[in-house]
């Protein structure tokens, strides 16, 4: 089981850190995605749009390289929540738009909500995992 969660949580980091470098060439871009929800101030949308992609990338980070991966997984989990619940409200408004996922030119639609959805479930299992146990200043070629 723990080798599944550590597989978990590595396709996780991955995904966000690809997410957040496909965003990374076409800055301007994504924070237009992120305007076209209607729900970040216009003052605010650069802000918000630069620190999804630091939460990304930082999250997936840690995520792959089994840093504080409980606290990054519940983070990632936290900004899944935002992506569903914006997503969702954009749709069900009627708001033709670009989802901003993994920089693409993607329309947002209720299968986008759905991958999220894969994603939230796959963060809450390492989120929720066991607490790793690591062997500080051990040599861990001794058997005792």
């Amino acid at each position: 089981m723990a080798r599944v969660l550590t597989g978990v949580r590595i396709v996780l980091g991955a995904l966000f850190i690809w997410a957040a470098v496909t965003k990374l060439p076409d800055m301007a871009g994504f924070a237009q995605d992120v305007a076209n929800y209607r729900i970040v101030p216009a003052a605010l949308v650069p802000f918000v749009a630069s620190a999804v992609v630091g939460i990304e990338l930082l999250g997936g980070i840690a995520l792959v390289a089994g840093v504080m991966e409980r606290a990054a997984a519940a983070v990632i989990a936290c900004l899944l929540v935002a992506f569903i619940a914006f997503l969702s409200q954009a749709l069900l408004r009627g708001i033709d738009l670009r989802c901003g996922c993994f920089g693409g030119d993607e329309p947002a639609s209720w299968w986008t909500v759905a991958r999220d959805l894969l994603m939230l479930a796959a963060a809450v299992v390492v989120a929720r995992g066991p607490v790793p146990q690591r062997q500080v200043g051990k040599d861990l070629t001794d058997p005792a």
